[in-house]
Protein backbone atom coordinates (compact mmCIF):
# COMPACT_ATOMS: atom_id res chain seq x y z
CA UNK A 1 0.00 0.00 0.00
CA UNK A 2 2.61 2.61 0.95
CA UNK A 3 4.69 1.72 -2.18
CA UNK A 4 2.21 3.68 -4.37
CA UNK A 5 0.97 6.34 -1.44
CA UNK A 6 4.53 7.71 -1.10
CA UNK A 7 5.34 8.17 -4.37
CA UNK A 8 2.09 9.84 -5.20
CA UNK A 9 2.84 12.20 -2.28
CA UNK A 10 5.96 12.61 -3.11
CA UNK A 11 4.99 13.93 -6.79
CA UNK A 12 2.36 16.24 -5.31
CA UNK A 13 4.43 17.89 -3.08
CA UNK A 14 3.38 16.35 0.12
CA UNK A 15 5.20 15.59 3.51
CA UNK A 16 5.29 11.82 2.55
CA UNK A 17 7.78 11.10 5.59
CA UNK A 18 5.00 12.46 8.09
CA UNK A 19 2.00 10.42 5.53
CA UNK A 20 3.97 7.05 6.14
CA UNK A 21 4.77 7.79 9.68
CA UNK A 22 1.20 8.75 10.37
CA UNK A 23 -0.87 5.46 8.30
CA UNK A 24 2.16 2.95 10.25
CA UNK A 25 1.32 4.82 13.00
CA UNK A 26 -2.60 4.44 12.75
CA UNK A 27 -2.10 0.58 12.16
CA UNK A 28 -0.43 -0.12 15.34
CA UNK A 29 -2.54 2.66 17.88
CA UNK A 30 -3.62 0.88 20.75
CA UNK A 31 -3.75 -3.02 19.52
CA UNK A 32 -1.71 -6.01 20.10
CA UNK A 33 -0.71 -6.05 16.65
CA UNK A 34 -0.18 -4.25 13.32
CA UNK A 35 -3.38 -4.28 11.25
CA UNK A 36 -4.15 -3.96 8.21
CA UNK A 37 -4.77 -1.04 6.08
CA UNK A 38 -7.16 -2.45 3.45
CA UNK A 39 -9.89 -4.85 3.64
CA UNK A 40 -11.55 -6.66 1.04
CA UNK A 41 -15.20 -8.84 0.84
CA UNK A 42 -17.73 -9.66 -1.52
CA UNK A 43 -21.11 -7.65 -2.14
CA UNK A 44 -24.28 -9.20 -2.27
CA UNK A 45 -23.77 -9.63 -5.96
CA UNK A 46 -20.38 -11.32 -5.89
CA UNK A 47 -17.96 -8.11 -6.55
CA UNK A 48 -14.92 -7.72 -5.06
CA UNK A 49 -15.09 -4.77 -2.61
CA UNK A 50 -12.27 -3.06 -1.10
CA UNK A 51 -11.57 -0.21 1.47
CA UNK A 52 -8.94 1.30 2.88
CA UNK A 53 -8.82 3.46 6.20
CA UNK A 54 -5.58 5.52 6.65
CA UNK A 55 -4.84 8.99 7.51
CA UNK A 56 -3.82 11.33 5.07
CA UNK A 57 -2.31 14.45 6.62
CA UNK A 58 -2.00 16.18 2.96
CA UNK A 59 -2.73 20.26 1.83
CA UNK A 60 -2.86 21.92 -1.06
CA UNK A 61 -1.84 25.61 0.75
CA UNK A 62 1.65 26.49 1.14
CA UNK A 63 4.37 23.92 0.92
CA UNK A 64 6.17 21.92 -2.35
CA UNK A 65 2.97 22.01 -3.75
CA UNK A 66 2.56 25.78 -4.57
CA UNK A 67 5.84 26.21 -5.73
CA UNK A 68 7.64 23.11 -6.72
CA UNK A 69 6.16 23.20 -10.58
CA UNK A 70 6.41 19.19 -10.50
CA UNK A 71 4.10 19.27 -7.58
CA UNK A 72 2.02 22.14 -9.32
CA UNK A 73 1.86 20.30 -13.10
CA UNK A 74 0.90 16.99 -10.90
CA UNK A 75 -1.89 18.30 -8.76
CA UNK A 76 -3.24 19.60 -12.14
CA UNK A 77 -2.65 16.89 -14.29
CA UNK A 78 -5.16 14.57 -11.53
CA UNK A 79 -7.56 17.44 -11.53
CA UNK A 80 -7.73 17.82 -7.79
CA UNK A 81 -9.36 20.98 -5.93
CA UNK A 82 -9.19 20.14 -2.56
CA UNK A 83 -6.83 18.39 -0.13
CA UNK A 84 -10.00 15.76 0.47
CA UNK A 85 -9.95 14.83 -3.21
CA UNK A 86 -6.12 14.34 -3.06
CA UNK A 87 -5.99 12.29 0.60
CA UNK A 88 -8.74 9.93 -1.60
CA UNK A 89 -6.40 10.17 -4.73
CA UNK A 90 -3.73 8.95 -2.65
CA UNK A 91 -5.51 6.11 -0.49
CA UNK A 92 -6.94 5.00 -3.88
CA UNK A 93 -3.44 4.53 -5.14
CA UNK A 94 -2.87 2.77 -2.30
CA UNK A 95 -6.00 0.52 -2.12
CA UNK A 96 -4.60 -0.65 -6.01
CA UNK A 97 -1.39 -1.30 -4.88
CA UNK A 98 -2.48 -3.49 -2.40
CA UNK A 99 -4.98 -5.47 -5.01
CA UNK A 100 -2.09 -6.11 -7.17
CA UNK A 101 0.03 -7.84 -4.67
CA UNK A 102 -2.96 -9.50 -3.62
CA UNK A 103 -3.29 -11.01 -6.86
CA UNK A 104 0.26 -11.61 -7.58
CA UNK A 105 0.41 -13.86 -4.14
CA UNK A 106 -2.90 -15.50 -5.59
CA UNK A 107 -1.65 -15.93 -9.19
CA UNK A 108 1.73 -16.38 -10.11
CA UNK A 109 3.34 -15.14 -6.52
CA UNK A 110 5.46 -11.57 -6.27
CA UNK A 111 8.67 -13.51 -6.65
CA UNK A 112 8.19 -14.78 -9.99
CA UNK A 113 6.69 -11.54 -11.04
CA UNK A 114 9.29 -9.42 -9.51
CA UNK A 115 12.61 -11.64 -11.43
CA UNK A 116 11.06 -11.76 -14.64
CA UNK A 117 10.76 -7.81 -14.37
CA UNK A 118 14.07 -8.17 -12.90
CA UNK A 119 15.26 -10.25 -15.56
CA UNK A 120 14.40 -7.61 -18.43
CA UNK A 121 16.50 -5.35 -15.97
CA UNK A 122 19.14 -7.12 -16.42
CA UNK A 123 18.62 -7.80 -19.89
CA UNK A 124 18.33 -4.38 -20.84
CA UNK A 125 21.67 -3.80 -18.73
CA UNK A 126 23.68 -6.07 -20.85
CA UNK A 127 23.15 -4.35 -23.37
CA UNK A 128 20.13 -5.84 -25.02
CA UNK A 129 18.08 -3.63 -27.67
CA UNK A 130 14.33 -3.77 -26.71
CA UNK A 131 13.52 -6.12 -29.39
CA UNK A 132 16.08 -9.08 -27.94
CA UNK A 133 14.91 -8.28 -24.60
CA UNK A 134 12.25 -11.38 -24.72
CA UNK A 135 14.38 -13.37 -26.38
CA UNK A 136 17.00 -12.93 -23.89
CA UNK A 137 14.93 -13.47 -21.09
CA UNK A 138 13.19 -16.58 -22.71
CA UNK A 139 17.03 -17.98 -23.00
CA UNK A 140 17.69 -17.47 -19.60
CA UNK A 141 14.60 -18.98 -17.92
CA UNK A 142 14.99 -21.80 -19.78
CA UNK A 143 18.30 -22.35 -18.80
CA UNK A 144 17.25 -23.94 -15.41
CA UNK A 145 20.64 -22.02 -14.41
CA UNK A 146 20.37 -19.48 -11.61
CA UNK A 147 19.98 -15.79 -13.07
CA UNK A 148 23.53 -14.46 -12.69
CA UNK A 149 24.80 -11.06 -15.30
CA UNK A 150 27.24 -13.30 -16.77
CA UNK A 151 24.22 -15.89 -17.41
CA UNK A 152 21.90 -12.78 -19.33
CA UNK A 153 25.01 -11.79 -21.03
CA UNK A 154 25.23 -15.66 -22.46
CA UNK A 155 21.84 -15.45 -23.41
CA UNK A 156 22.38 -12.11 -25.26
CA UNK A 157 25.26 -13.44 -27.49
CA UNK A 158 23.35 -16.81 -28.24
CA UNK A 159 20.31 -14.64 -29.37
CA UNK A 160 23.05 -12.60 -31.47
CA UNK A 161 24.37 -15.80 -32.95
CA UNK A 162 27.85 -14.96 -31.39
Amino acid sequence: IMNAISPVAVATGQDWRAVEAGAHAYCAYEKDQYSPMASWSKDDEGNLVGSIEVPMAVGLVGGAVRVHPGAKANVALLGIKTADDLAKCIAAAGLAQNLGALRALATVGIQSGHMKLHLRQMATSAGAKPEEVEAVVTLAKKSGKRITVTLVEDALRQVRGE
